[in-house]
């Protein structure tokens, strides 16, 4: 008899793939097999048209202009070359940067190794809904402030930033913005020109879009200067070289192109199932909300099971894929950095649990978690009850 597979709650880790950028994907892998940078023939030619159809996708779905987004692995590779590259470029005019504690591990160890460099750091403490505020930012910047980097969504406890605002008060002050995206396209609108930002990172596999590709948005005017990670072959206007990826860029503008013009019924759909499942929950047993409860994603939900202890409720949910954290950080068994930033304990944030909702959720899905977690944590409670 074949294990049933648990129930996928686990999108804010990553995905599932579109089946139609499945088929985008295939057809490329199928028929073009040219290099994008050979440009003396007519294969070189067609990988290059369609690298750049995809640059365009990505840029509308960000309100950039196309040369303005520059390839790269992943969100985190993009958030290296933002930070890194732009903090050692900028390294005469000042060496103090801006972030916040509740950062994706990406920022944060690219912002450990400058200050091994010889930066300083100032780190923000969000209040105990998470967010940071554009007022923490203006109070931190000093005269040797060279980059500020927020994300816009937070990948744990779902919460938005005002970025916007952030970005106006950079701007003003003459302050590299960069910003982790890696969460926000296909849930938010993203507009870099609206709100200021200057270095923008972004990734496929958060939108139903192949791992392994992702961007940078760079602004261009005026040029920003960033020294790059990588050195080669000079592609990407020798900001990140090596060969392009043509089956995965295709995969990713088609995903963000989806994700842009679905966006709106996606969110009312999701937000409807997160609403369900936390009613479910809280029915059934005492549980919080991590995070704020107005100003977040529709596909996030972040909850505290009060009272369990967290080895034995993520042991007992096992039919259900969810995730006590980051993805990249649940190897580890130390508590979420996010959640006890929040004022959470060891042992609340142990006791947490983030379900996260995507395109090919179902309220099938929802039911079964309810049901799930009904069922198990009160007999855990009753079992090892935990003050």
């Amino acid at each position: 008899m074949t294990e049933e597979l648990p129930v996928y709650l686990d999108n804010a880790a990553t995905t599932p793939v579109d089946p139609r950028v499945v088929e985008c994907m295939i057809d490329c892998l199928r028929n073009v097999h040219g290099n994008p940078s050979s440009a003396g023939h007519d294969f070189g030619r067609r990988a290059r048209a369609l690298v750049e159809k995809a640059r365009g996708q990505i840029a509308q779905a960000v309100g950039a202009r196309p040369e303005c987004i520059v390839f790269t692995s992943g969100a985190t590779e993009s958030d290296n070359l933002a930070i890194m590259g732009a903090a050692r470029f900028h390294a005469d005019r000042g060496r103090h940067i801006v972030s916040a504690k509740t950062e994706h591990k990406a920022v944060l160890d690219a912002l450990k190794q400058l200050e091994r460099e010889g930066f300083t750091v100032t780190f923000l403490k969000p209040g105990p809904g998470g967010i940071v505020h554009a007022g923490q930012v203006a109070a931190a910047l000093r005269s040797d402030t060279v980059l500020v980097s927020i994300m816009h969504v937070n990948n744990e406890t779902g919460v938005i930033n005002d970025i916007g605002a952030m970005g106006g008060l950079c701007r003003e002050r003459g302050v590299l913005f960069h910003c982790d995206a890696a969460q926000s396209v296909g849930k938010v609108a993203v507009d870099v020109m609206a709100m200021n930002i200057d270095l923008l990172s972004l990734n496929a596999h958060k939108v139903h879009g192949p791992k392994g590709v992702g961007a940078l948005y760079v602004r261009r005017s005026p040029p920003l200067g960033l020294r790059p990670l990588l050195v080669g072959g000079g592609q990407e206007g020798g900001l990140r070289s090596g060969t392009l990826a043509t089956h995965q860029i295709v995969g990713m503008g088609l995903a963000f192109e989806l994700a842009v013009a679905e966006m709106e019924a996606d969110m009312a759909r999701l937000r409807a199932l997160r609403d369900r499942l936390w009613q479910g929950i809280s029915a059934a047993t005492r549980a919080e909300i991590n995070g704020d409860i107005e100003q977040r994603v529709a596909s996030i939900l972040n909850v505290t099971f009060l009272g369990v202890e967290g080895e034995s409720l993520q042991f007992a949910l096992r039919r259900l894929a969810v995730s006590a954290g980051a993805a990249c950080s649940s190897a580890s068994e130390e508590a979420s950095y996010v959640l006890r930033s929040l004022g959470r304990s060891d042992q609340q944030a142990q006791s947490s649990l983030r379900f996260s909702l995507g395109r090919f959720t179902t309220d099938a899905d929802v039911e079964v978690a309810i049901r799930e977690i009904q069922r198990e944590v009160p007999r855990l409670r009753r079992l090892a009850p935990v003050s």
